[in-house]
């Protein structure tokens, strides 16, 4: 799970705009989801839904504390049911191909939360598998290993053989840029 004490989110200033607000918000409430003790509030408060929103923001700050809170919240079997039926694996892939790389570890952590067998199939889908295999040679040693998780964990070595084998025939991930180092 992922904890979020942004650096540049200060909870001491007094005079924040709204775009800080929300994101000192947003961070907080990521924050509260890596505690399961707050997981009753966080659910009747409806808080899955409101980082289900931030997922499709033009606000990489506000996507990113989005997903730090799916990857929290996603732990729980009822979250994760509607993470499921909100469509969350789309967007949660689309996120694949950020520029932030705490955004795609939490998309990977997300999708790996998800899988379950009724979601299984989509979740290893031979484009998330061309795109993992992408970022098992990143520089990133947190998303090289994370991604080799994912294949190792989460996918059959026939799966993975395929994949391996269409992106020799066609490059359909080469498109999908590594995300920036964030150390």
């Amino acid at each position: 799970m992922h904890r979020y004490i942004p650096s540049h989110v200060s909870a001491h200033r007094t005079h924040l705009t709204t775009s800080e607000a929300k994101e000192q918000v947003l961070a907080n409430l990521a924050n509260f989801a890596y505690d399961p003790k707050n997981m009753d509030y966080l659910k009747e408060l409806q808080v899955t839904d409101l980082f289900l929103d931030m997922l499709t923001e033009e606000n990489e700050n506000f996507v990113e504390f989005g997903m730090g809170g799916l990857c929290n919240l996603s732990m729980d079997p009822e979250c994760r049911d509607i993470i499921l039926q909100s469509s969350g694996i789309s967007l949660v892939t689309n996120l694949l191909s950020s520029r932030r790389e705490e955004t795609v570890l939490s998309a990977i952590t997300i999708l790996m939360n998800l899988t379950k067998p009724s979601s299984r199939s989509e979740i290893t889908d031979p484009a998330i598998l061309q795109c993992m295999l992408r970022f098992s040679l990143s520089e990133s040693p947190r998303l090289r290993n994370l991604a080799a998780v994912f294949l190792q964990d989460y996918c059959t070595e026939e799966q993975v053989a395929q994949a391996e084998q269409q992106m020799k025939g066609q490059q359909t991930a080469v498109g999908i840029p590594l995300p920036e180092d964030s150390s």
